[in-house]
């Protein structure tokens, strides 16, 4: 189980990356058609678009690059502090959160609050996988807030974990990245790199993939550190040394190639069993094609009025169809595995449940998101000179 993290920090007047936006909801929508694979899939190997989980590594790449573009100056021209970027970043991301969480404990009530196993779960230690939830404290597996019993960080939105790792990221660029040199950056990255390829090829998942880091058992949470670490990472020695050049239909084509790259079967595996050729597949994705797709994508630009308006609101919808998609997949999973249900008979259940998950992200996004943040930002920021 993996989900990526759409994010697009609150910048000041420099001109957006539209094309960027446009990718970032390109992949989550991606995500969803993976997580909707997940409940027929029966290993790794047999997962319907089998690298969704890759999307993960392609934010933090974009987060990356992102972040850097919007906050480097202002760290170099003193306009920026420590607790300023973070008060951003809180405001930003935070109330998606809550109500993600929100909805995943209503999910999890309406499914009658049991773990996968049919075990009962008291409604005290929902309430507090709700609280650990909604202040980002992962869960310890096994222990009795994973209500879930499927030893995920947050029990009752699992994608949150990724969230946990790109708010390290973010305390991470502003304690340490964001000082250090060009070949200091080099140095954290050269080693990620060489980490990140090492958990692949020497089987850290099971699997030969990079679909870690959303429990801390196994030592997932190296994984997923290594994960953010490269590629947030890479994405800020993109935004520091870019140089642009003009690319036709740049959207077009990083859209495809996202698609492509996220839908490939299971590499290499002949006998049903994983193979260290699927290993190098996501290793070669994640250290050299996704930056190369975040370059070309920030190369290109809108030109057309359809272009600008597919980015725009595929760039809106990111994060909310991110954050709170999966309470729909944990009720979805219970109605498939409980009622041996086929991805033949489910076919228009999903249909229904995508458009259902596009909306509800927008909804939220525009009647929740944006006036909350607006309100936050409002007390918070502009009243306070931050």
């Amino acid at each position: 189980m993996t989900s990526t993290s759409a994010i697009q920090p609150e910048t000041s007047s420099q001109p957006r990356y539209e094309i960027l936006d446009g990718l970032r909801g390109v992949a989550a929508v991606l995500v969803i058609l993976y997580h909707f694979g997940e409940g027929f899939a029966t290993s790794p190997v047999d997962q319907m678009m089998n690298h969704g989980y890759l999307a993960v590594d392609f934010f933090f790449v974009l987060s990356g690059f992102v972040i850097g573009y919007a906050y480097d100056r202002r760290w170099k021209n003193n306009g920026m502090t420590t607790g300023r970027f973070m008060l951003r970043r809180l405001i930003r991301l935070q109330p998606m959160v809550v109500l993600s969480v929100i909805l995943g404990a209503a999910a999890y009530l309406l499914q009658g609050s049991v773990q996968w196993d049919g075990t009962p779960v008291p409604f005290h230690w929902v309430l507090v996988a709700l609280v650990l939830g909604l202040f980002m404290i992962p869960v310890l597996p096994g222990a009795a807030a994973d209500v879930r019993g499927n030893g995920e960080m947050f029990p009752l939105n699992g994608p949150s974990w990724s969230l946990f790792f790109e708010y390290i990221g973010s305390l991470m660029y502003a304690v340490v990245l964001h000082r250090l040199s060009k070949n200091g950056l080099r140095a954290v990255v050269a080693i990620s790199g060489i980490g990140l390829a090492a958990c692949a090829l020497l089987n850290m998942s099971g699997a030969y993939h990079l679909g870690v880091g959303w429990s801390i058992a196994d030592m997932g949470w190296l994984g997923g550190f290594l994960r953010l670490s490269f590629s947030f990472g890479i994405g800020l020695m993109l935004t520091r040394n870019f140089r642009p050049m003009r690319i036709r239909g740049a959207f077009w084509i990083c859209a495809a190639l996202i698609t492509v790259l996220m839908s490939c079967p299971y590499i290499g595996s002949t006998d049903g069993n994983p193979s260290i050729v699927n290993g190098v597949y996501d290793i070669i994705c994640t250290l050299f094609i996704f930056p190369a797709i975040v370059y070309i994508g920030a190369c290109g630009t809108t030109s057309d009025i359809f272009s600008r308006k597919v980015c725009g609101f595929l760039g809106e919808i990111s994060y909310p169809v991110y954050i709170i998609h999966y309470p729909v997949m944990y009720m979805f999973y219970a109605w498939v595995w409980n009622n041996g249900i086929t991805l033949p008979e489910a076919w228009p259940v999903c249909t229904a449940l995508f458009v259902g998950i596009i909306l509800e992200a927008w909804i939220a996004m525009r009647w929740y998101d944006t006036p909350v943040r607006r309100y936050l930002s409002k007390k918070l920021l502009y009243n306070h000179n931050a």
